[in-house]
């Protein structure tokens, strides 16, 4: 039986960011639409459970108009709901991302503050977008775990979790600091090309004798995840619903 490599966090960056050419995973960056923290933070709100494209084209057209707190916090909303539509739930996002604006300039001065406690004080931000706008913000240490970080982390075999809050708590644990901030864009771009959430293309993964799941695909075993068993197959099947019987159901009914 064949056991995956053991990880070398160098190797596989340097072979992730070579594959997808994103060039030296060591030099930090801020993300293509932002020019600044307020704008990590306020995008990274609108990405919440949205297509990274739908994401771009609402943050490109907000910023447009309202580039900085002051001028959102005295937006009308009905005009900041119409610029960030494209997001889904943009009501909500939009509620959000005006109180945040409100907030920074009251109780911040109108700085976006570059503390994690503090930035998950705000409205709409939870762990992953107060993470984001540490990395893609400040450049300080963090690891932001959003759906792709956490499938990869567990099918390579690092953790065993169950929610991405988990998977935080365990990469922060296991991967040393010096990883952290180019962890997210890099697994990121990872999971929407090859580690894809159904039908993982494992036979194109550059780093894939380090995967526990790639290696067990390969040798025909059972990987780490029940999802991944023969395509998805092996996902767990809720216990069948007892139908109470007549007279229960008279009672409730009642």
């Amino acid at each position: 039986m064949t056991e995956p490599k053991p990880f070398d966090w160098d190797v596989i960056l340097d072979r992730l960011s070579a594959f997808y050419h994103r060039g030296d995973w060591r030099v930090p960056y801020l993300r293509d639409h932002a020019e600044n923290p307020f704008q990590v933070l306020i995008g990274t709100i609108l990405s919440q459970r949205t297509r990274d494209e739908n994401t771009d084209r609402a943050s490109a057209q907000l910023f447009a108009v309202y580039p900085g707190p002051r001028e959102l916090a005295a937006a009308p909303r009905a005009k900041v709901e119409r610029l960030v539509y494209g997001t889904g739930y943009y009501r909500t996002k939009a509620k959000h991302i005006r109180a945040t604006a409100r907030e920074i300039l009251t109780r911040f001065d109108g700085k976006v503050p570059a503390d994690r406690e503090a930035l998950l004080s705000l409205p709409g931000v939870g762990p992953k977008t107060a993470n984001c706008v540490l990395v893609f913000g400040y450049g300080l240490p963090a690891v932001p775990v959003d759906t792709h970080v956490h499938r990869i982390a567990n099918r390579l075999g690092l953790v065993k979790t169950r929610t991405p809050e988990q998977t935080e708590r365990e990469l922060v644990a296991r991967v040393p600091p010096q990883y952290w901030i180019p962890l997210n864009p890099v697994l990121v771009q990872h999971g929407q090309n090859i580690c894809r959430p159904n039908r993982p293309l494992c036979d194109r993964c550059p780093i894939r004798e380090y995967c526990a799941t790639g290696v067990a695909l390969r040798d025909g075993r059972r990987p780490p995840r029940r999802e991944d068993w023969a395509g998805g197959k092996g996902r767990r099947r809720r216990a069948p619903r007892l139908r109470p019987s007549r007279s229960v159901r008279a009672t409730k009914s009642l």
